[in-house]
């Protein structure tokens, strides 16, 4: 218990090694003897991967219908600036885009994209899934994840993987800007659950709002970012124990 409660200390700081693509100096990776099973034993500051009992990705499923309150998201157009952190491709935002949920506020930190979906829906997989990372002013985190439906190329989607680096390390800049605010559904109908980073230090505590519609993406889109990360960057769902999810 005593380490969960230091772990629950340090999130800010694991946090921000998070969206700075650092995780402790420890190296790990999607498959073999650095996968997922093993993340847990790679780093003293890896436990949590093993230990937690809230950790995400999850399936959701065995809903419980709530009265969620209605999500605010104002996110504006960022410079277009994609990394290929060697385990995601991810645009870091400029300050001044936030989400409000239940009056509290979040900033919009970077997003990112995992392929195939690393949440799940009544054991239903998605192609790829956006992941909007969000902190206030404590560190803690707020995550919305929308999971796409194959279908149609999506036009954000396709303005990110104009400049997605295919090298690990390396940081693209492209003409105009981007906004996150074209990655979501129509509607913001949501769940919503407890839980953690899906990668190291797989730090708990965060907030997680997946949304309840699908947009779309091409089979070709998904292609190109397993390719760029050589091979599907999603953490196998984790088991849900006491936590419910909420719609």
């Amino acid at each position: 218990m005593k380490r969960i409660l230091l772990a629950s200390a340090a999130l800010a700081f694991s946090a921000s090694l998070a969206w700075a693509g650092g995780h402790g100096g420890a190296h790990w990776g999607y498959k073999g003897e650095t996968g997922p099973a093993h993340w847990g034993d790679l780093s003293e500051k890896f436990f949590m991967c093993k230990e937690g009992k809230n950790q995400s990705p999850v399936n959701l499923t065995g809903f419980v219908k709530a009265a969620l309150a209605p999500v605010d998201m104002s996110y504006m157009p960022t410079p277009v600036k994609v990394k290929n952190n060697g385990h995601a491709i991810q645009v870091d935002y400029a300050a001044g885009s936030k989400l409000t949920v239940n009056g509290h506020t979040y900033a919009l930190k970077q997003f990112h994209f995992h392929a195939p979906s690393e949440n799940t829906i009544d054991g239903k997989s998605y192609p790829l899934e956006a992941h909007l990372v969000h902190a206030d002013a404590q560190g803690n985190l707020a995550v919305v994840a929308v999971l796409f439906e194959e279908g149609a190329e999506n036009p954000t989607v396709a303005k990110v993987w104009q400049y997605m680096p295919m090298e690990a390390g390396k940081t693209a800049t492209g003409s105009g800007t981007v906004n996150a605010a074209d990655l979501l559904p129509a509607s913001h109908d949501y769940y919503r659950f407890n839980g953690s980073l899906t990668t190291p230090p797989c730090s708990e505590g965060v907030l997680w709002l997946v949304m309840k519609g699908h947009p779309s993406v091409s089979a070709a889109q998904a292609e190109k970012l397993q390719r760029a990360v050589h091979g599907p960057n999603n953490r196998p769902v984790q088991p849900l124990n006491a936590r419910v999810v909420l719609e």
